[in-house]
């Protein structure tokens, strides 16, 4: 009975997956609902239902009816852009292409290899390395005895380093990269010292592979063999391997100095970043942002009081990164002195390295476009020639070489008469590539050579031609292959295609439509308000000698708006004048200052000889923004009041009807 039971029980789990199955499957062919005179399939719509709102990460999830009208819509957008033949164009199939070439990377690839990259990436991008290098310059292609020569000259100059010689030294005497040297000034850029080799921070994909590997792999303080790569050999001293920062965010005040400045000018630049710096800490650096504005060179800045855009160890100089690998976040560092004058930093944030499993995903994309990347390509290329029946005729390859002459090396060749052009060279599942396909690739990709023979360098455009062939038909086939390639070429496709629509349609339409968007300003005007407001002059003057003379043409009472010109007449120096409309928010000086006309207020530095001197000119009480005061807001608005207009349009065009019973059973589905 316990037996009958158990039999009962394994057939029932066995048959109910089936059932279940093949109704889904049943249910996924019926049509959902008809847009114009296209029929839209469960399964079309379930598809991008459970890609764009239960497998993505949104923050909201939609209901099955919320998602069905932005289907619709959508929908009826691409149909359109379809109509028009949109997707016809020269330039769309261009980046069509481009797209395609994109997507199709990671289904030619070989998951073992770029699993094995992907680890040794992330290893490496856990750890900054700070290190320099003497580089010995010898072309990728250079015959072997001047490949001799160029190393040996490497190793000479790692014995002096081991001696105990300055590495620093020795790379400004040695090296052939130009950055370890000064530079002089000249018309068109500013002198500019040498790096003595000293490369600064760096993680991984920052360096060309070969040279990462080498420093990776050279411990702090000793000095690496010489490392090959595309630019010559590399000897490389290691300063330092500490824990990678990751993403860094920081903020700055910065005062440009010269490298090269004048000792005078040296002292009075860091005696004004020590005094800004103190005046931070007397106020534990809750005024930072008011002398972000009132002293920071780094005008880009200001307005994000002193925010930098986000970088990594490799984008800033060392001495600045040196500074930041010591801060806390909200933490404010001394001044410190790098090429480009003083910075006093401030740490915002730091990401550090995620969890593999949230790195590796950007770590792929980078491996892709690295060179290390080429281990991958090697073995997918071999998987390919085996599943496409690659079979090379190594006769014919050689007897066509053999008539192959020096012209090539100046990229002048012409075939030989002797050369058969009809001659097999590989075959792809019996598909003939013949010695007319080769000759004209060559003639394509040729380029002027000086270390090769004409028949070495023939085998290396005809091996870089047969690989590129063989790829390429690989890559024809990859939707037949591979649906979800094909699903996603789709989606491209379409996302291109309504992209061109919504410009067409909407976004460009309303710019250019001058009359229009006047209307619909005119329409709207109330919900594009100015707060109150002052008019005002601001006059800076950063020295001490000029002040007087610029109050004595106030006290004068001098018209604001002949100021400036005032100014340039009695040639007062260090004094500048800007005016304009400020709300609350705007300009510190001006919050700073009574809101009354004629009111004058100066606010002295605290930290150097300048002086700001707010006027009160004007109030204006909330009023309207004209349209060229708030084109920005109001074209975004015009621009969906267009896109309402348009789809009810296509409503029009397209009718949608709805299989109620058919939408239920998805309703169900999903619950």
């Amino acid at each position: 009975m316990k037996i009958n039971l158990l039999k009962t029980f394994v057939l029932a789990t066995l048959i109910l997956p089936t059932a279940f199955a093949n109704a889904q499957s049943k249910l996924d062919k019926e049509v959902l609902m008809t847009i114009g005179d296209h029929a839209v399939t469960v399964k079309e719509f379930t598809d991008v239902y459970y890609k764009n709102n239960l497998k993505s990460d949104v923050i909201e999830k939609k209901s099955v009816d919320e998602y069905l009208d932005l289907f619709t819509t959508f929908r009826m957008k691409v149909m359109e852009a379809e109509s028009l033949k949109l997707d016809t164009s020269a330039k769309f199939q261009k980046e069509l292409a481009g797209y395609r070439k994109q997507l199709a990377k990671p289904f030619l690839s070989s998951d073992d290899i770029t699993d094995e990259l992907l680890q040794e990436a992330y290893q490496r991008k856990l750890k900054d390395i700070r290190a320099s290098h003497i580089l010995i310059r010898c072309d990728k292609n250079a015959v072997p005895s001047d490949t001799l020569k160029a190393y040996n000259k490497a190793m000479d100059i790692r014995k002096k380093a081991l001696k105990g010689e300055d590495f620093g030294e020795l790379a400004v005497k040695y090296s052939e990269d130009p950055s370890a040297k000064d530079t002089k000034a000249t018309e068109q850029a500013p002198a500019r010292p040498g790096n003595h080799g000293d490369l600064g921070y760096f993680t991984v994909f920052d360096m060309v592979y070969p040279f990462e590997t080498g420093a990776y792999n050279t411990k702090p303080d000793e000095i690496s063999m010489p490392v090959r790569s595309d630019f010559g050999y590399h000897i490389i001293k290691v300063q330092s391997v500490t824990d990678a920062m990751g993403s860094i965010q920081a903020a700055h005040i910065f005062l440009q100095l010269p490298y090269d400045a004048p000792e005078e000018d040296e002292t009075e630049t860091k005696l004004k970043a020590d005094n800004i710096y103190n005046e931070l800490m007397a106020q534990n650096g809750k005024n930072w942002n008011e002398m972000v504005k009132q002293y920071s060179d780094d005008r880009g800045t200001v307005s994000s009081n002193g925010t930098l855009s986000t970088f990594t160890v490799s984008r800033i100089v060392p001495e600045f990164i040196e500074v930041c690998k010591s801060l806390e976040i909200n933490e404010i560092a001394k001044p410190v002195r790098t090429m480009y004058g003083y910075h006093i930093i401030k740490m915002l944030n730091k990401s550090g390295v995620g969890s593999f499993e949230k790195e590796s995903k950007g770590l792929a994309e980078r491996i892709e476009k690295d060179m290390r990347s080429k281990k991958s390509e090697e073995i997918v290329l071999k998987q390919v020639k085996k599943e496409y029946k690659f079979k090379q005729n190594d006769k014919n390859v050689e007897t066509f070489i053999a008539t192959v002459d020096s012209t090539i090396l100046r990229k002048a060749y012409q075939p030989s008469p002797e050369a058969d052009m009809n001659a097999v060279l590989f075959t792809l599942e019996g598909k003939p590539t013949k010695v007319s396909d080769f000759v004209q690739y060559i003639t394509d990709n040729m380029t002027q050579q000086k270390y090769v023979t004409p028949g070495t360098y023939a085998y290396q455009l005809y091996e870089a031609f047969s690989n590129e062939t063989a790829m390429n038909y690989a890559d024809a086939h990859l939707e037949d292959k591979y649906p979800e390639f094909k699903s996603l070429v789709q989606e491209y496709k379409e996302g291109i295609m309504l992209f061109d629509l919504m410009d067409r349609e909407v976004w460009d339409k309303a710019v250019k439509d001058t009359l229009g968007l006047q209307e619909f300003h005119e329409r709207n005007a109330s919900r594009y308000m100015w707060s109150d407001r002052v008019y005002a002059s601001i006059i800076t003057v950063t020295r001490t000698e000029s002040l007087p003379k610029v109050k004595a043409l106030l006290d004068s009472g001098i018209e604001l708006d002949s100021l400036r010109s005032a100014i340039q007449r009695d040639s007062i120096g260090y004094a500048f004048v800007r005016k304009g409309y400020y709300q609350k928010g705007d300009n510190q000086y001006v919050d700073q200052t009574e809101w009354k006309v004629g009111e004058r207020n100066e606010i002295p530095s605290s930290v150097d000889q300048s002086t700001v001197i707010v006027c009160i000119r004007e109030l204006r009480k909330p009023e309207p923004k004209t349209l060229k005061e708030a084109r920005g807001l109001v074209t975004s608005d015009y621009q969906v009041e267009l896109e309402q207009k348009w789809v009810k349009a296509l409503k029009d065009k397209y009718p949608v009807v709805i299989n109620e019973k058919v939408l239920d059973k998805v309703r169900k589905m999903y619950k």
